[in-house]
């Protein structure tokens, strides 16, 4: 069986401490740079949910999905934890991706 192409789970929110977003993605940049242009409408858009504060990769993108999956039933204490632990200061992780 042939291996599925790589992913990401990320969480974007619009301030520290702020409305969170947990998302997957298979091109992280280019999904940030929706996020952040408002290119579709919805939850997103609507809350201004523009900077990148949490990232994972995977090899495989149905990893991804099942931890994308989990992440969205965590109460969110756990999600604002784990940004906690990687980016304390909930910087905006985009320009680490140019």
């Amino acid at each position: 069986m042939e291996r599925a192409r790589g992913g990401w789970v990320y969480i974007i929110t619009n301030r520290r401490d702020g409305v969170l977003y947990t998302g997957v993605t298979g091109d992280i940049a280019r999904r940030a740079f929706e996020h952040r242009t408002g290119a579709y409408p919805g939850f997103t858009r609507r809350y201004g949910l523009k900077l990148l504060v949490w990232m994972e990769r995977y090899e495989d993108i149905r990893d991804a999905i099942r931890r994308e999956k989990a992440i969205k039933h965590w109460p969110r204490a756990w999600k604002v934890r784990l940004i906690h632990d990687t980016n304390p200061d909930w910087r905006d992780l985009y320009e680490d991706l140019a």
